[in-house]
């Protein structure tokens, strides 16, 4: 299964920017977007959102197009090699921004989270509220050790390659062209996955 927005977009903040942009968007995509989904889902207004087609594709368009944005800037950012080993442009707190809003505008972590965490809640239990809200929770955290991974095997890489400025230029531009292909695949396809 290809990695998805929130994977490339982590992978490509970690070579790009370092370890630490890139753990600050994997707590954007995970804690800050969990903020807004888990009580989304847990009161069930996410579920009118995956039950209205035209509430959907607002979204995934929305998502494509903002993912297609971050992308360009990527490929077109300034081929200043020199000035490229030396600064940091993304600030931290930009980063989990953009992570939150790159997670909240795809629609498939949401969806993925109403179709399936519903299986393992048990109506006769406590508050079905909590249970999703926990569910939730755990789902979040899981994705903080993924996608945190991703964020420090890729800062690793992108150490070895500030020494080197012109490949670093060059993944850069690679990487944003598949941000902006995961921005079309997700505006024209069916499935993404995380």
């Amino acid at each position: 299964m290809p990695p998805g927005p929130d994977s490339v977009l982590v992978m490509a903040r970690g070579i790009g920017q370092g370890r630490g942009v890139a753990l600050f968007t994997v707590l954007g995509m995970t804690v800050g977007a969990g903020l807004v989904q888990l009580p989304l889902i847990a009161l069930g207004v996410s579920s009118l959102v995956r039950a209205s087609p035209l509430a959907f594709s607002m979204l995934q368009w929305t998502g494509a197009a903002y993912l297609v944005w971050l992308g360009l800037k990527l490929i077109f950012k300034s081929p200043d090699v020199p000035a490229l080993a030396k600064t940091n442009p993304v600030k931290p707190l930009a980063a989990a921004r953009e992570g939150m809003i790159a997670n909240l505008l795809n629609p498939w972590p949401i969806t993925f989270m109403v179709a399936f965490l519903p299986q393992f809640v048990d109506p006769s239990g406590s508050s079905v509220t909590l249970q999703m809200l926990l569910l939730g929770a755990t789902q979040k955290m899981t994705g903080v050790l993924v996608l945190g991974t991703y964020a420090l095997a890729s800062g690793s890489i992108g150490a070895w390659m500030k020494t080197r400025p012109r490949v670093q230029l060059w993944q850069q531009r690679v990487a944003g062209c598949f941000i902006v292909c995961l921005g079309i695949q997700l505006a024209f396809g069916n499935r993404i996955s995380r």
